[in-house]
């Protein structure tokens, strides 16, 4: 249980429920896990909650939401219904494997982990740490840097559960990976879930994550996803953000590629009241490709940041990344994105482009694209845009009898199609592009349905 901020230094309160709460963490975890614990903690303890001092995280105040008064949960919460009740797919074509997080725990009413004949491994993070630890002692914190910031530091020094999913090496997952994140309390809650994701060489899996608030009490989100793609191998992984504005999330992604293998994000932060997303990529061997999309909508007093990083570390390798923004009202956003070419990364590729529409003046956005190139046998673009509306394009639309207001959706929804057209699976890009109009028209000032398990 959090005790008032305002009393006490935001550090020295979460290290206090680290430590006073040491017995409680360990005797639910690994040894594996336990043993990068301690040294996350003294991590934190040197680094703590980055400030606005820190490059990084110079446009993003995190005192803000770490200053609240949160109740933290050590054990799952004890609900008296079946949450999958909840949810209905109106998706018929759609079918996947279906995980659920409440409040950062695997959610199942039997055993926590699958073990398909095939030898795909799917559950519980927690369980699969005592079960596999072989696994976990190979890819559990080896991308996750907890040394270079101090939510990643909080989220290992804290960790207990969150999502494992495993394919073996030649395994392709026909349907994709549903995993859907709940946060539901009766009172103000921080969530700290850890999610585990190896694919093998050779191998093919597509997931999505699905973002909800089903109460309306505060929440303050801080998740770790460690993404381990082996040789050859392609994944694809969407992310879809649509919490109320009460609810905030500090998500951080860190992908590790290896030779020839494929990797596509795409984050969809369709709602939420404070949201920061850090994805990290490394494309340590040859022959990789990383595409990278966003798209943000924000108005009223929301706040988005997505800062992103991609490590040309071997040579010819291919990175393509392109975020957009609409911004309404007062609502207030930040993109910073890095990208390093490496001395031996020779013939790399490297794309990167933000585009941003502000619909009103109060409305603000810090865009900061860095290129940094150390080789000399390149081919590199980079680039950012903030504007309003062509007017233009306005005018054309207006005197062909349109509307000015059906002229700026058309146009906002145009805009937002070149993200939405990237989400691979067609009955998925369906539903998000219905709700990205919904959100353009507001009509969603709040869903408490996921976008692909809705009411």
């Amino acid at each position: 249980m959090y005790i008032e901020s305002d009393k006490v230094p935001v550090n020295e309160v979460l290290l206090n429920l680290i430590k006073n709460n040491t017995e409680v963490l360990k005797t639910s975890s690994s040894e594996c896990v336990n043993l990068l614990r301690d040294k996350a903690q003294q991590s934190f303890t040197e680094q703590g909650i980055p400030t606005l001092k820190n490059e990084n995280y110079k446009y993003t105040d995190l005192s803000l939401v770490f200053s609240k008064k949160y109740n933290f949960h050590f054990v799952p919460k004890k609900i008296d219904f079946n949450i999958r009740d909840m949810f209905r797919c109106d998706i018929p074509e759609l079918d996947t494997h279906l995980i659920i997080l409440l409040n950062g725990w695997y959610y199942t009413d039997n055993d926590p982990l699958t073990e398909y004949e095939n030898g795909i491994l799917m559950g519980s993070f927690a369980r699969a740490a005592e079960k596999y630890p072989r696994i976990f002692e190979k890819y559990y914190g080896q991308c996750a840097r907890y040394q270079d910031d101090g939510t990643v530091a909080l989220n290992t020094a804290l960790v207990q559960d969150g999502i494992f999913i495993y394919v073996p090496d030649g395994v392709v997952l026909e349907r994709p990976v549903q995993v859907v994140n709940i946060v539901m309390d009766n009172e103000d809650c921080l969530v700290n879930h850890r999610n585990l994701i190896i694919a093998g060489k050779n191998s093919r899996l597509n997931v999505v994550i699905c973002d909800h608030s089903l109460s309306s009490n505060q929440f303050l989100t801080n998740s770790v996803t460690e993404i381990f793609a082996d040789e050859n191998s392609v994944f694809d992984y969407t992310k879809v953000q649509n919490e109320h504005n009460g609810a905030a999330q500090i998500s951080s992604t860190f992908i590790n590629q290896k030779k020839n293998s494929n990797v596509s994000t795409n984050t969809i932060s369709l709602h939420g009241g404070f949201i920061r997303n850090n994805i990290y990529a490394l494309l340590s061997e040859p022959g990789c490709e990383n595409n990278m999309y966003g798209l943000y909508l924000s108005d009223k007093f929301q706040h988005i940041d997505n800062n992103t990083f991609i490590d040309h570390a071997s040579h010819d390798c291919t990175s393509n990344q392109k975020f957009k923004g609409v911004l309404d009202d007062m609502a207030t956003g930040a993109f910073n994105g890095r990208i390093v070419v490496r001395k031996d990364a020779q013939h790399s590729k490297a794309y990167q482009a933000n585009n941003n529409i502000l619909l009103t003046d109060d409305a603000k956005i810090n865009t900061k694209p860095q290129l940094e190139i150390y080789a000399d046998d390149v081919k590199c673009s980079h680039g950012a845009t903030v504007g309003q509306l062509d007017e233009n394009s306005m005018f054309y639309l207006q005197s062909r009898g349109i509307g000015k207001k059906e002229a700026r959706l058309m146009l906002m929804t145009a805009f937002a199609n070149e993200i939405i057209k990237q989400i691979n699976v067609e009955p998925l890009r369906e539903r998000i592009d219905e709700l990205v109009d919904k959100r353009l028209h507001g009509e969603l000032s709040r869903c408490n349905s996921c976008a692909m398990h809705c009411n």
